[in-house]
C-alpha cells in the first residue's frame, strides 16, 4: 500500500509549511508537495484603503521582509500618483533597502542554512541550530550577531525603525539623512564591508570548496530566471527593467508594469501560494524530470541575470563565481555562493551612498494628489522580485490589488526541488535524520518566506480548517 511520509513543520525558514512525500506499493516516491498552511489575506483586505496607508500596511506581512514590501509599496504608490521623487529621496531609499540586505541575507546564510552548511554530518536535530553552531563556532558566530545588529541599526537610524519601517512615502521620503547622521553610519557600514568580504572568502574555503566535486557530480533543477537589471544591465535592488532569462540563454526584457504580459498564475488547491510560470512556455509544469514554463528568482537567479555587479569587489567575486560554474549556474546549492556575492554587493553599495555627500540634501519629497490609475511598484527583494500591483479611484482608495513575492515565483521550483531530493535520498522508502533533513535544505536553499507568500482570497482557493483535540486529534473539519 502507499505510504505517507510527512515534515512538518519545515524548520529555519521564515513562516509554516509542511511537505508531504508519497510513496508507492514499492516505495519510490510518487508525488511530494510542499504544503504552506498559513494564509496572508493582503490583497483582498487592502481594497479600500488610501493609496498613501499601503506603504506602511504591507510592512506587517511580514517581520522579516518588511523594507522589501515598504519600498515596493512605496513605488507602487509613486506610479500611480505619477511622482517622480527626487533624487535624495531615491538615494536615501536605496541606501536603507542595502543595509537590509546585509542582514538578511547574514540570518539566512548563519542563523537559518548555517547549521547545515556549517555543522559536521549527522549532527542531531538538538544541535542543528544556532546555538549549537555557536557552541562550536563562538568567535564567529559573536561577528555575525554584531554585524547583523550593525545593519539593522543601520535601517533604523536612516528611517527612525528598524522593522515595520514607515519611512518612505508616496512622493519620497518622510525625511532628509543629517550630516551626524551620516558621519554616524559610515564606520557602521566600512565594518559591515569589512566583514561581508571576509564572511566570503571564508565560505568559499569552508563551504563550498569541500562541496565542490558533490555538486559537480549531480545533475541539477534546470529553468529559467527572473531578476531585475538597471538600464545598463548592472545588478540592481531597487529600481530598473525585469529580465526574464530561458534555459538556452535567450531572454526577454519589459517594464515591470508589464509583468502580465510574460508572467502567469497558476492556483493549486492544496497550498495558499501561487504558481507563476513563464507565459512565454504557454503552460505550467511540475514535472520533475521535464518542466515547463518553470522560472526562478532570488540571489542565483540575479546573478544569471545581470550583465554584471557595478561594485570593484562584487564584480570581481561574480567573475570568479562564473569562472567556476559557468555563465548560467543551475545548482539550487549555489544559492547560498550568490547570496555572499549580494551580500559583498550591498555593503559596498552602502559605503558608496555614504560616501556621497548629495544623500544630505534636503528636497526629500514631492507633493502628490488622489488620481484614478494602477501603479506597479518592483524591487528585489532579498528574497527574489517582489511585486506590488494597485488600482486605485478617483479619490485615491484601494480597488485592486495583486502582489507576487519571490517565495511564489519560486513555489514551483521548490516543489520540483523537494520532490527530486526525496527520489535521491530516500532509499527504497526509508529515510532516516539525515535524508529527512537534506530534503529540508532543498527548501531552505532558496531562503523562503512563506509569511510573503500571498495569495488572493476570491472564491477559486479551497480553505479547510481542521478542529483538534488536546491530544491532536481532529475532532471536526469545515471546508468551503
Amino acid at each position: 500500500m502507499a505510504k505517507k511520509i510527512v515534515i512538518q513543520p519545515v524548520t529555519r525558514i521564515e513562516g509554516h509549511a509542511r511537505v508531504t512525500i508519497i510513496l508507492d506499493d514499492r516505495g519510490q516516491v510518487q508525488d511530494a508537495r510542499v504544503q504552506v498552511v498559513e494564509l496572508r489575506g493582503f490583497e483582498k483586505f487592502c481594497v479600500g484603503r488610501p493609496v498613501e496607508e499601503m506603504p506602511r500596511l504591507v510592512t506587517r506581512i511580514c517581520g522579516v521582509c518588511p523594507w522589501s514590501h515598504h519600498l515596493a509599496a512605496a513605488r507602487a504608490a509613486d506610479a500611480l500618483f505619477g511622482v517622480q521623487i527626487p533624487e535624495t529621496a531615491r538615494k536615501i531609499r536605496e541606501l536603507a533597502y542595502a543595509a537590509h540586505f546585509i542582514h538578511s541575507h547574514l540570518l539566512h546564510f548563519f542563523f537559518l542554512a548555517g547549521a547545515d552548511l556549517l555543522g559536521e554530518p549527522g549532527t542531531g536535530y538538538q544541535a542543528r541550530n544556532i546555538i549549537g553552531l555557536a557552541a562550536r563556532n563562538p568567535a564567529l558566530i559573536q561577528r555575525v550577531v554584531r554585524v547583523r545588529h550593525l545593519a539593522q541599526q543601520m535601517t533604523e537610524i536612516i528611517a527612525g525603525k528598524a522593522i515595520h519601517p514607515d519611512a518612505a512615502v508616496p512622493g519620497g521620503f518622510s525625511r532628509p539623512l543629517r550630516e551626524e547622521q551620516r558621519q554616524e553610519l559610515l564606520p557602521m557600514a566600512r565594518e559591515c564591508l569589512d566583514f561581508t568580504r571576509f564572511a566570503l572568502d571564508w565560505a568559499k574555503d569552508k563551504v563550498f570548496a569541500p562541496r565542490w566535486q558533490e555538486i559537480k557530480q549531480e545533475q541539477p533543477l534546470e529553468t529559467g530566471f527572473l531578476g531585475m537589471v538597471a538600464a545598463d544591465g548592472g545588478l540592481n535592488f531597487y529600481d530598473g527593467k525585469l529580465r526574464l532569462r530561458q534555459v538556452n540563454g535567450e531572454y526577454q526584457e519589459f517594464e515591470p508594469q508589464d509583468y502580465q504580459d510574460y508572467i502567469g498564475e497558476h492556483r493549486e488547491d492544496w497550498t495558499y501560494v501561487k504558481f507563476p510560470f513563464a507565459r512565454s512556455a504557454g503552460r505550467l509544469s511540475l514535472d520533475p524530470d521535464n518542466p515547463v514554463g518553470v522560472y526562478r528568482t532570488n540571489s542565483l537567479a540575479r546573478l544569471n541575470v545581470c550583465d554584471f555587479i557595478p561594485t570593484p569587489l562584487a564584480q570581481k567575486e561574480l567573475l570568479e563565481f562564473r569562472a567556476a560554474v559557468g555563465d548560467m549556474a543551475q545548482h539550487t546549492f549555489l544559492y547560498h555562493w550568490a547570496r555572499l556575492i549580494e551580500a559583498l554587493y550591498a555593503a559596498e553599495r552602502v559605503v558608496e551612498l555614504l560616501e556621497d555627500p548629495g544623500i544630505t540634501g534636503l528636497k526629500v519629497r514631492e507633493k502628490v494628489e488622489p488620481r484614478a490609475g494602477r501603479g506597479v511598484g518592483v524591487v528585489e527583494a532579498p528574497r527574489g522580485t517582489l511585486i506590488h500591483d494597485y488600482e486605485a479611484d478617483a479619490k485615491g482608495f484601494i480597488t485592486r490589488v495583486n502582489l507576487i513575492v519571490g517565495t511564489t515565483h519560486n513555489n514551483a521550483a521548490i516543489n520540483i526541488e523537494v520532490f527530486r531530493t526525496a527520489r535521491r535520498v530516500l532509499e527504497g522508502g526509508q529515510g532516516d535524520e539525515e535524508a529527512l533533513n537534506r530534503i529540508e535544505m532543498a527548501i531552505r536553499a532558496f531562503d523562503p518566506c512563506f509569511s510573503c507568500a500571498t495569495h488572493k482570497i476570491d472564491g477559486s482557493l479551497a480553505v479547510r480548517v481542521e478542529i483538534m483535540d488536546s491530544c491532536g486529534q481532529v475532532i471536526k473539519m469545515l471546508q468551503n
